[in-house]
């Protein structure tokens, strides 16, 4: 009879300020401490640099100036924490938000991958709207080729903490917590994320039409997201297990949609024949040219 092999491993919160302290600061008394570096959000800030580097180079070398792409993987980032943390609240614990309103705005209590994907497509078109961008989606698929990278380092995080619980199983991928065995959604996903990774970094290797890295996300993340939340833990067996709604989580029903838009993607930029750096020059070249400054390195388009 199979046995769960994978330990549960639990990282340490590493104190930078171990103690309480009390601080006297123009006549008012202040308390500070104690503060940690939790593992969670230490992970997640090597996944945003390590994405947010490689896209870097995808950048350039497909001839999008360095400052262009910064500001728009500020803008898509800033706007992917922000709902991703909002859309979480709502979805995934409205119950707390009716108690306590003022969750919505805490933007460090909880995080939903769906709603962080939706802040992201948010930033996307904000950022072609402010700066007057006509065709965005070369600056997209840059940052979609490497964000599974950034992606397999979140999920990491997320393996660490265990906070994606599955339900109880003896089968030998199951994780052995101490009190009983279970499936862990973050850990299987940080693998799959690994491999897609690979995959798209193999592939970043040749020119590749816009849209192509997104699709190709997209569509292999959907069924497998899809797939892995029906092993979740039901509402009541473990504290933070997802809701369901028509026997669905909210993941379920974003992974349909996401399936539908990957594909479409993918099919539109294998039917463009758009080939080389030209696509992804000319979308620079046609933006506002507030979007360069004279601290750029990169070639001011002409």
């Amino acid at each position: 009879m199979s046995k769960p092999l994978i330990p549960a491993i639990h990282l340490p919160e590493i104190p930078i300020l171990p103690n309480q302290h009390t601080l006297d600061v123009l006549g008012r008394t202040m308390e500070v401490g104690p503060w940690t570096l939790k593992p969670f959000g230490v992970l997640v800030a090597i996944g945003v640099y390590a994405g947010v580097f490689i896209a870097g180079k995808f950048a350039k070398s497909r001839g999008i100036p360095q400052i262009a792409m910064s500001r728009f993987m500020l803008w898509v980032l800033v706007s992917a924490f922000v709902f991703g943390h909002v859309l979480d609240a709502l979805f995934y614990h409205p119950q707390r938000v009716v108690s306590d309103p003022w969750m919505v705005v805490r933007l460090w209590d909880g995080l939903s991958s769906f709603g962080g994907f939706v802040g992201a497509a948010i930033g996307v078109f904000a950022f072609k709207r402010h700066f007057k961008v006509k065709h965005v989606l070369p600056f997209a698929d840059t940052m979609a080729a490497a964000f599974p990278v950034g992606w397999t380092f979140g999920r990491m995080g997320c393996a660490v903490v265990h906070d994606h619980p599955g339900m109880r199983s003896d089968l030998w991928f199951a994780v052995a917590f101490e009190k009983g065995a279970r499936f862990d959604l973050g850990l299987y996903e940080m693998v799959f994320a690994a491999g897609v990774a690979i995959v798209c970094l193999l592939l970043a290797r040749h020119p590749r039409p816009p849209g192509f890295f997104l699709g190709f996300t997209m569509l292999v993340y959907a069924p497998v997201r899809f797939a892995l939340d029906f092993l979740r833990a039901e509402p009541g067996q473990v504290a933070g297990a997802d809701p369901r709604y028509v026997m669905l989580t909210p993941a379920q029903w974003a992974s349909i949609l996401m399936a539908s838009a990957g594909f479409t993607l993918l099919w539109r930029a294998a039917d463009s024949g758009e080939v080389g750096n030209e696509p992804f020059e000319a979308a620079a070249r046609e933006a506002d040219p507030s979007l360069w400054n004279q601290h750029d390195d990169s070639p001011e388009p002409a």
